[in-house]
């Protein structure tokens, strides 16, 4: 079942998708990545028009803006950047800057005092009210309040800038060419890119006021619309670091530390980061001076919030709602309308959760369908997309929870096919969301139910590009992928590789590891060892209430006391088994039920009342079970036929046995849809003897033959099958 809890938290730095960031204390002042770029403006102006084509200036005009508010990068980069717009420039940009670097510190002086010429004249070359004119003007007042053993700094570090970007050149051009003699060019230009982007992050010191407001701005709008586009939980933090080393009490730096932690689970280190920026924004009056006598009490509002937010993510539900209550008291006292909103949606994810726990609960699928109908028409309404997807993906969970795959698969494709409501920039994705990685989720495991592990390859391929293993929703597609691994390698007969698969599983779920632990040694045949495990997880489910998992623990202790010999012990066990499945209304684990109790029946000697409970099952499992369940469904049908016929007159045992190799041909084909080599080869045996019965000994001895191949691969258990025929 997905969490509901899934993405709403509320961002005070962002309003309509812009992030409002005050760095307190950090000026702007010339960095020798800066004067490249002033060269690079001044070069612009001096080019004429007709030097440059229309395409080329435009392509320089959309260079501008991110150069000017971005982090510094290397001069190598900045060349190649240059190049890719403008050839020419480039090479006139690299001049400059070469003669500027290897000539002396008055070169420098005269740079700059002819910036200022770029301001005069009736018609001057860039206006002062301009982005340009205004990064221009901080430049040159930047540099005239620098002492002489700051401008003799600068120089030092340009002259340093340089013979970096110089001996950055001769390299990719040495691992260009070495590329180029071994037939390797994309490879290396790929390797070649990330080192780049690398040294773009790091490559500078403490940022800038404008780089600073670029660089939050830009990666909450990445964590909040596309994060696979974002720095990686470590860089990121890092860089964080790096700008609360030079001011700590900068709040939005704060503020992302804490979505970051979000990103990787961390419960204390997202509650210290987002404590300390509600602290820093009140301590510094920072909202005071935006928000006049509100400010102090609108931070208050939004610390509960987020608070109630952050405890509801990590499931401390009681701490969650006394920190809604808290949010709701002090908006409701400001009169804040925006703040009681966001209240309201916390209270339809509240709403949410309780349509899971009811779920859980054994609830009518009709009730629960009205209970989020209720709060749909309120998403639909207000066009809150987010709410509308995780109310979409927990009807998902809930018709897989009852057994109604048909269903599931309806609402996942439904939210899949939705546009989103909410208007961003283009290029965006917004699909990066927890509901929409519980619905691939989904769709993947109904495809590996159904045979189609083609199908669910690509959309497990699909999810982890969309979810990289860094990101915050990436464990859910970590653990379907080693629960279908798990299925197929079980099914394939090769336990060793399904006992490898273990481990990983338990890291993501220990509850699920310990049941697939316990399922693989029951496959080789280590019972006392199985047994212990499952008498150990039941006792634990049960004490959780997790009785889903309750229910399928029985099945399996069940399944070792008749393969034990010890049927008779089982069906105590089925029975509570089949109980727990219609209280709770769990249609799969019924049917699997059932299907268990007819084969414990088989095995005692009634295969009459077996058929009879067969029939109850069967239109269930053939509607919307597994691919697995279907073969095995017509497997036992077939077994119960035969052994009904075992004292029928000749010819109607004959009709028998001709009914019963049908539907084991029916079995088989499900079988092999799941790769399932064990079933093939228990089917092909039973149809070997039931061929040498009819006297059809072309057939009997083509199914033997698939049997001995089959019967050499895989290791065999001793169930016994049907002697009596």
């Amino acid at each position: 079942m997905a969490s509901v809890h899934e993405s709403l938290y509320f961002n005070p730095m962002m309003t309509n998708g812009v992030v409002h960031a005050n760095v307190f204390g950090i000026k702007d002042w010339v960095t020798p990545y800066k004067i490249a770029v002033l060269v690079l403006l001044n070069e612009m102006g001096r080019t004429g028009e007709g030097a440059v084509s229309l395409m080329e200036r435009r392509r320089l005009n959309q260079l501008l803006l991110p150069l000017l508010q971005g982090p510094d990068i290397t001069l190598s980069k900045l060349y190649k950047l240059i190049e890719e717009s403008c050839p020419q420039l480039a090479n006139s940009v690299q001049i400059r800057i070469k003669l500027m670097a290897e000539g002396e510190l008055k070169d420098m002086e005269q740079f700059f005092d002819d910036l200022s010429d770029s301001f005069s004249g009736t018609e001057p070359e860039v206006h002062k009210t301009s982005v340009v004119g205004l990064f221009l003007r901080h430049m040159i007042l930047a540099y005239s309040k620098l002492s002489f053993s700051q401008v003799f700094k600068l120089y030092t570090a340009l002259q340093q800038y340089f013979q970096n970007g110089e001996k950055k050149t001769m390299e990719d051009a040495d691992m260009e060419l070495a590329s180029r003699e071994e037939g390797e060019r994309k490879m290396e230009k790929e390797e070649l890119d990330v080192s780049i982007r690398e040294e773009e992050v790091s490559c500078s010191g403490p940022l800038s006021q404008k780089q600073a407001e670029f660089f939050l701005s830009q990666q909450a709008s990445l964590l909040k619309n596309d994060e696979t586009k974002a720095l990686t939980p470590a860089s990121l933090q890092k860089e964080l670091n790096n700008l609360l080393k030079f001011n700590p009490d900068f709040a939005e730096a704060h503020y992302l530390s804490y979505l970051n932690n979000l990103r990787v689970q961390d419960v204390f280190s997202s509650t210290h980061s987002l404590l300390h920026y509600f602290d820093r924004l009140i301590l510094t009056g920072a909202e005071s001076k935006s928000n006049g006598e509100e400010g102090y009490g609108r931070s208050l509002r939004y610390a509960a919030l987020n608070l109630a937010a952050l405890h509801c993510r990590f499931g401390h539900y009681q701490q969650a709602e006394l920190a809604l209550q808290e949010a709701i008291r002090i908006a409701q006292e400001s009169n804040d309308h925006v703040c009681l909103q966001h209240c309201l949606y916390l209270a339809s994810l509240g709403i949410q959760s309780l349509v899971q726990q009811r779920a859980f609960a054994g609830k009518t699928a009709n009730k629960l369908m009205d209970a989020l109908k209720d709060s749909d028409l309120l998403h639909w309404k207000h066009s809150l997309s987010e709410l509308i997807d995780i109310s979409i993906a927990q009807k998902t969970a809930i018709w897989r929870l009852y057994g109604r795959s048909t269903m599931a698969l309806q609402q996942a494709q439904m939210l899949l096919s939705m546009n989103s409501l909410e208007s961003v920039n283009a290029g965006v994705q917004q699909n990066n969301t927890e509901s929409f990685a519980v619905a691939l989720c989904h769709l993947a495991e109904l495809h590996a139910e159904q045979g189609c592990f083609a199908a669910a390859s690509e959309v497990l391929k699909h999810l982890k590009e969309r979810f990289p293993p860094n990101s915050q929703h990436a464990q859910l597609w970590m653990l379907c992928d080693q629960k279908i691994q798990f299925d197929r390698a079980m099914n394939d007969g090769k336990y060793h590789l399904a006992d490898s698969l273990v481990t990983g599983i338990t890291a993501l779920n220990s509850i699920e590891g310990v049941y697939r632990k316990a399922v693989v040694l029951q496959a080789q045949n280590q019972m006392s060892e199985a047994h212990k495990l499952l008498q150990k997880l039941l006792i634990h489910c049960q004490r959780t209430r997790h009785t889903e998992m309750v229910i399928s623990v029985l099945l399996s202790v069940a399944e070792l006391y008749w393969r034990s010999s010890s049927p008779t012990i089982a069906l105590p066990v089925l029975l509570q088994a089949l109980a727990l499945s219609k209280e709770y209304r769990l249609q799969h684990l019924a049917s699997e039920t059932v299907l268990n109790l007819a084969f414990a029946q088989l095995i005692l000697g009634i295969p009459e009342q077996a058929l009879s409970l067969l029939h109850m099952a069967i239109e269930p499992i053939l509607a919307d079970g597994a691919v697995l369940d279907k073969g095995r469904a017509m497997f036992l049908v077939a077994k119960c036929q035969v052994a009904s016929a075992a004292s029928c007159e000749p010819l109607k045992k004959a009709e028998a046995l001709e009914a019963a190799i049908e539907n084991l041909n029916e079995a088989k084909n499900y079988f092999a849809k799941v790769d399932c080599k064990e079933q093939i080869r228990d089917v092909v045996y039973f149809q070997a003897r039931l061929y040498h019965t009819l006297g059809k000994t072309q057939e009997r001895n083509r199914c033997a033959m698939l049997f001995r191949q089959l019967h050499q691969d895989l290791p065999f258990h001793g169930v016994p099958l049907i002697n009596l025929l």
